[in-house]
């Protein structure tokens, strides 16, 4: 069902930085704080403006867990086993694929191609065909792939122990996925095993897999030759490839190395992590609301070195999500609201509104990478069972916005 829905009023933060950091100035600081640099009372106060809440989409019978964009689709997954299709810009149900195959935790989209993760612990993938609603989505494949195993099975060495004291396929997740990222013709899945594996697209082989955490990860994002882990460990930790001459001699496993480990506020659990365009600051949410920020001061051989920049109280309850578009971080949270964060010229983000419409915790964010308008679309999920779509302005001009709205209108009409 879609339900239109009029204009909305941006929120003021009053959890903003500035604000939030003078109630809770004693406890903001980790115990290392004196070799860290916050930037937590010098930031400049919210400014009000203008979004525009445009449709609830109420069709799934669980909670939205995922959301990709799949050229002119939409796609929505849920816990309760489906994943619905939506045409735009009508947003219309243009197909359903998916029922019965577990709950759904994570999915993205490449080429023709649609890979979902599930509670199952298996990753499947679909075909992408046009043609028709019925089967435009058909299953062609489940990883690991029936051949990845067959040429496995028989080696002893290619079994490892499992938390469950059972022995497993180093190619198989022993746990729930719960993320998936996809880059330069390779596809990453995070697990609540605690293990980062790592797939080829072209024919789907799983090339390595890596004990990356002491906890379950919870959110990965990858881009320009690394990828970027976030687990309940409190860590999030950065992955390069290693140049080719420099591995001939050791084995795929080894592809991936650790090239630096970001560590934020005590004993908190961080949920999503997020990368600026330039690759130089790396954000996170927290089980505790905090959003914080490290910024890459060198590039070593080996090792790269990062500070935190900044941590400060993006939402009164836990961020389960976060997303970047151009400039803006928006990020989703266990008190139902969508804090809009604005990346200031030193890096450091800086809370400009909230958006307020879900009736339950926000659990996944996506946002257009095209302008509509001076704007952009944003496509949040919930424990609500809805999904939500806003139109956000990037400008701080409040005329500009509703100029920019306006003229959104017209060319609609």
């Amino acid at each position: 069902m879609v339900r239109l829905i009029q204009e909305g009023v941006l929120m003021s933060s009053s959890s903003s930085s500035t604000t939030s950091n003078n109630n809770d100035s004693d406890d903001s600081l980790s115990p290392s704080a004196s070799t860290k640099s916050f930037v937590l009372n010098t930031l400049r106060p919210p400014i009000t403006g203008a979004y525009k809440p445009l449709a609830v989409l109420s069709a799934h019978v669980g909670s939205v867990s995922s959301l990709a964009l799949c050229g002119e689709f939409l796609l929505s997954a849920s816990q309760g086993k489906d994943i619905i299709v939506w045409q735009q810009p009508d947003l219309k149900i243009f197909a359903k694929f998916g029922q019965g195959d577990g709950s759904v935790k994570a999915l993205v989209s490449v080429g023709s191609k649609v890979f979902t993760a599930h509670q199952d612990s298996r990753i499947r993938v679909w075909k992408v065909s046009r043609r028709n609603s019925e089967n435009a989505f058909r299953l062609v494949d489940t990883l690991p792939t029936t051949k990845d195993y067959l040429g496995k099975f028989m080696k002893q060495s290619n079994y490892v122990q499992t938390r469950r004291n059972h022995k497993r396929l180093w190619i198989e997740h022993a746990d729930s996925i719960s993320c998936l990222a996809v880059h330069a013709g390779i596809i990453y899945s995070g697990s609540w095993d605690k293990t980062l594996k790592v797939w080829r697209l072209s024919d789907l082989k799983c090339l390595e897999s890596i004990k990356a955490h002491d906890d379950a990860i919870n959110g990965l994002v990858a881009g320009d030759g690394r990828v970027y882990s976030a687990s309940a460990d409190g860590k999030i930790k950065i992955w390069g490839k290693e140049k080719r001459k420099q591995i001939e001699s050791t084995s795929s496993s080894s592809l991936h190395v650790l090239k630096a480990t970001l560590e934020g506020r005590a004993e908190v659990s961080v949920n999503s992590v997020v990368v600026s365009g330039d690759g130089n600051w790396v954000y996170g949410g927290g089980s505790d609301g905090f959003v914080m920020g490290w910024e890459k001061r060198e590039k070593g051989e080996d090792l790269e070195e990062w500070r935190l920049g900044f941590e400060t109280r993006g939402h009164n309850m836990a961020v389960l999500c976060m997303c970047v578009v151009g400039e803006m971080v928006c990020s989703g949270s266990a008190d139902k609201s969508i804090g809009l964060w604005r990346r200031e010229a030193s890096g450091i983000l800086c809370k400009f509104g909230v958006i307020h419409g879900h009736e339950g915790p926000v659990k996944c964010l996506q946002a257009s990478p095209n302008n509509v308008g001076a704007g952009f679309m944003l496509y949040s999920g919930g424990l609500d069972k809805s999904l939500r779509v806003w139109w956000v302005p990037k400008h701080d001009n409040l005329e500009e916005k509703k100029s920019s709205f306006k003229t959104l209108l017209m060319q609609k009409g």
